[in-house]
């Protein structure tokens, strides 16, 4: 008899569990209900648009890199269907077309606006985070007016219905989000530098439409970028991933950031994909395709010279170039484990010396994607190749061929091994098991929202 009450007491007080954590779960979607917050008046009015706003919102169109996300390749302009991958599921971003059924053709300048800076979509649901709007918040009411105008009477509307997301319940519930919102989206406020205008100017469009953030700076667990500016800490823009790609550091580091980069290298790079020692791949090449190359002179110097402003995260000596390996190269000496692998599948490109050819295959020597603490950037490149963006000051284009039919996982990590640890570097050696797993993913892919910090990845 008392085993059967203590089976009943204890049945009872799993029910009373259960209803508390269902009350205090509808407590908490009543919560996101009553006070959704968010700011922003949703009927706000912008005014009539000029020709020269238009013009201007196409410019700042550029500078946010929309198209990247909402034109999935091939497609109209701007009408979404673009597959994005996120730990909870595939996100799929939306029609920005001013199509009054399937686009956004229907909203006011103020849900607009909140859309934008705040998260708030026109039903007042809070979008997902792939959508960098905490960037997005620093952006001035001018800029956000110009967009407006732009996306409303620039951009040719196209009918093409949204695709729901591809995530399982419960996961796919919205009003969790608006928690998120609360904790880790900041207030609307344009971006003050001090007294450098350049460097003001720089900064506003780094932290603003740029959202440079969103890949080079590292997340939670919780997916927010652990820093939003520099008064954040120096997290920021201390390397992120990004694509299945490592997005380097951005701040001051000396062999794995742009600590060794000057502006006017990192100007060319940024207008052109390319430069004398570097070139770009992965999804800076969209960035470069869609966004930067389009940028005035002007701008591309204010953002290098805000990027050079960064002190480095990490503490890193300078790379000093070491010619051991170039000569015993040179002397037909490849004793050294991954040598011949270097000689017969990179050397005719990059050179036994490391230097490549400036403007055309980039330097090993001193790259900053080989110093740094995760190799997963060159393997990719290894396994599946890349092709510099072309663009309107640099039309040509040079490609990097695919080795994963030709080099297994272990010859991979012999020759990057190699290379890291050659003429100066100090990457670190690779593995087969790492290259394994990177041979395993998809060679391209959009995904969003990865938790990468280069800082915990040291040795």
């Amino acid at each position: 008899m008392n085993t059967v009450a203590r089976r009943r007491r204890g049945g009872g007080g799993l029910l009373r569990v259960i209803v508390i954590l269902i009350v205090l779960v509808v407590l908490a979607w009543l919560a996101t209900h009553v006070f959704r917050g968010g700011g922003g008046d949703p009927s706000a009015t912008a005014p009539p648009p000029t020709p020269e706003q238009v013009r201007q919102g196409e410019y700042l169109a550029r500078i946010g890199d929309c198209a990247a996300c909402h034109t999935v390749p091939g497609g109209k302009q701007f009408a979404g269907g673009l597959p994005i991958a996120s730990p909870i599921g595939t996100i799929y971003t939306t029609n920005i077309t001013p199509d009054p059924t399937t686009g956004s053709g229907d909203y006011t300048y103020g849900q607009f606006e909140r859309a934008v800076r705040r998260g708030i979509n026109a039903a007042g649901h809070t979008l997902y985070p792939a959508m960098p709007y905490p960037s997005y918040a620093h952006v001035s009411d001018q800029d956000i007016q110009a967009l407006y105008a732009y996306f409303m009477h620039g951009v040719q509307p196209v009918q093409q219905a949204n695709k729901a997301e591809d995530i399982s319940w419960p996961l796919s519930m919205r009003w969790p989000l608006v928690y998120w919102r609360w904790l880790f989206a900041p207030k609307v406020a344009p971006v003050e530098g001090g007294g450098d205008p350049a460097l003001a100017h720089g900064q506003y469009l780094v932290e603003g439409l740029g959202h440079c953030g969103a890949c080079h700076t590292p997340r939670a667990f919780t997916l927010q970028e652990k820093a939003l500016g520099p008064q954040d800490g120096s997290a920021y823009l201390s390397g992120g991933e990004s694509d299945n790609w490592v997005a380097p550091s951005l701040r001051g580091e000396l062999a794995s950031g742009l600590g060794s980069v000057g502006e006017e290298e990192l100007v060319e790079l940024l207008k052109t994909g390319r430069n004398e020692r570097s070139a770009v791949f992965g999804g800076m090449s969209d960035v470069i395709e869609h966004s930067t190359q389009y940028m005035s002179d002007e701008d591309l110097a204010a953002i290098a010279h805000f990027l050079k402003s960064l002190p480095a995260a990490r503490e890193e000596a300078p790379l000093t170039y070491d010619p051991a390996t170039r000569d015993a190269l040179h002397g037909g000496n490849v004793s050294a484990p991954g040598a011949q692998l270097y000689v017969d599948n990179c050397a005719t490109c990059h050179r036994t010396d490391g230097h490549g050819y400036g403007q055309v295959f980039p330097a090993l020597a001193g790259n900053p994607v080989l110093n740094g603490p995760d190799p997963g950037s060159a393997i990719r490149l290894v396994l599946h190749g890349g092709t510099m963006p072309s663009g309107r000051d640099a039309p040509t284009q040079f490609s990097m061929p695919a080795f994963r039919e030709r080099l297994t996982d272990q010859q991979v990590a012999d020759v990057l091994s190699f290379v890291r640890a050659s003429w100066g570097n100090r990457g670190g050696a690779v593995s087969a098991q790492q290259v394994a797993r990177l041979r395993s993913l998809p060679p391209e892919g959009k995904t969003t929202m990865t938790g990468y910090d280069p800082r915990a990845q040291q040795p």
